[in-house]
């Protein structure tokens, strides 16, 4: 990063002698100007070629002489010359070129030549010349040079203020480059730089959590298949070995169902990321959905004992994937189904807020430890310390069901009933709304008899509009 702090200082440096340039054609100008009819130097200046002259006319060269010499005595920084026709009166050498000088309108711009005035003109028979020698221009040269000193010095801190932070910048990136995920800048600038540094930090605080999360799934799949694929193995071994070859290619069948199963589990994880506007989006009545998924499990409801309980029959639809948010859904009612004691209930509620769709889904059963609450969310947690797939499922069902609300937007979360456990997804309806119909009133439930109370409250769909 030397080179910006080195172009830094190069522009200032080059800004400086263009300032240089400037002042010093400037000063020119100034000088030229106030030679002018109208300026009391100009008035002199033909008030001092109306006494040459006469002192010409009345003593001749001597005189002129003399009065010129008095000119000096005032002026002792200037040449002073009086000519006829181009020619010195006093010592008859030639100033044709004083002259040409004077005549020149560029000759501003030479700042190492003389300043050169002629009255009344260049091109008069008789002209009084004053001619000013380069230094004499430069007479404030020293205080700009005190001036171009100062500005040097703002110039290079300039540089350093621009120089260091992209060098602190450019270390950053090059210690996160290499490993070092912890890297941050931490600006407190609040201009471009400070941006571009607090857009780093943000990045490398998103990619410091996708490669900790990768890694953490990395491992969890690797304890994940150790486990089946050493039964696997077994399995085939035992095969080979045992008298009862039927039941022994059933306990193979069975670990390689369990082993698609994660493997499928592992593909529907990738395949939820992504952006939702990437999705086929299609109208999806959410209150169709849930009755469907309670009527897909009241076999299973039924085989453990329990009762599945829906409360609200709101209608409602929104713009979603129906495959993805069916998955979701269906990953925490089976979790529910799973969880849920012999003779309990499994409670599942649609809801209507201002603006979001809400279904909960609750168990009762033993719940689980309150730091626990957000971990059952990431892949292959499980409350059971032993990560016994027997105890439920390879651990993704719940991962799933987050990544899939994330994308749609919405907030998946749980949180202890006392007895039981609570799990919430709420769903944005930024894209349609329900306008109710008539007042909700009576429970909608059903149960592993397929006992049914007809619905107490309808919700039309109305399009969103907006006040004008």
């Amino acid at each position: 990063m030397r080179s910006v702090y080195i172009k830094a200082l190069l522009w200032s440096f080059g800004i400086l002698i263009f300032a240089l340039a400037g002042f010093l054609v400037v000063s020119r100008i100034i000088t030229y100007r106030s030679f002018g009819k109208g300026t009391p130097i100009g008035r002199n200046a033909a008030m001092q070629f109306e006494e040459g002259s006469l002192e010409y006319e009345n003593g001749g060269p001597k005189a002129l002489s003399s009065y010129l010499d008095w000119q000096r005595s005032f002026y002792p920084e200037l040449h002073f010359y009086f000519a006829r026709k181009g020619r010195d009166l006093v010592t008859g050498v030639d100033r044709s070129r004083l002259l040409s000088m004077a005549q020149s309108r560029w000759s501003f711009l030479a700042v190492t030549s003389p300043i050169v005035v002629a009255v009344p003109s260049s091109k008069s028979v008789d002209a009084f010349i004053i001619e000013l020698p380069p230094e004499n221009v430069m007479i404030y040269l020293d205080y700009y040079l005190l001036l171009l000193g100062a500005i040097t010095i703002l110039c290079w801190g300039l540089a350093i203020q621009f120089a260091s932070p992209l060098n602190q910048l450019a270390e950053t990136v090059r210690r996160f480059g290499v490993g070092d995920l912890s890297a941050r800048v931490y600006s407190r600038r609040h201009d471009g730089i400070g941006d571009v540094a607090r857009a780093f930090d943000q990045m490398a605080d998103r990619m410091e959590k996708l490669l900790t999360a990768e890694r953490r799934l990395l491992q969890d799949i690797s304890h994940e298949l150790r486990s089946p694929l050493a039964r696997l193995s077994f399995a085939a071994e035992l095969a080979r070995t045992s008298p009862d070859r039927e039941a022994a290619a059933m306990r193979v069948n069975k670990e390689i169902d369990q082993l698609t199963d994660l493997v499928q589990s592992l593909l529907h994880v990738t395949r939820v990321e992504g952006d939702l506007s990437t999705r086929k989006l299609e109208p999806v009545a959410l209150d169709t959905l849930v009755s469907q998924l309670l009527e897909d499990c009241e076999i299973e409801a039924a085989a453990r004992d329990c009762r599945l309980v829906s409360t609200g029959s709101n209608h409602v639809e929104l713009l979603a994937d129906p495959m993805l948010l069916r998955r979701a859904m269906e990953n925490i009612l089976r979790n529910a189904i799973w969880h849920a004691p012999p003779g309990s209930t499994v409670e599942v509620a649609l809801d209507i807020t201002e603006g979001n769709a809400s279904v909960t889904v609750r168990d009762y059963g033993p719940g689980v430890p309150v730091g626990a609450l957000t971990q059952i969310f990431k892949p292959f947690f499980r409350v059971d310390s032993s990560r016994n797939a027997d105890s439920g499922g390879v651990g993704l069902g719940l991962a799933i069901t987050q990544r899939a609300i994330n994308v749609h937007h919405g907030h998946v979360w749980a949180e202890n009933a006392e007895p039981g456990l609570r799990v919430s997804v709420e769903l944005p309806l930024d894209r349609l709304s329900v306008k109710s119909r008539w007042a909700p009133g009576v429970v909608h439930a059903s149960s592993d008899h397929g006992d049914t109370i007809a619905p107490a409250a309808i919700y039309e769909l109305q399009p969103r509009t907006t006040d004008q």
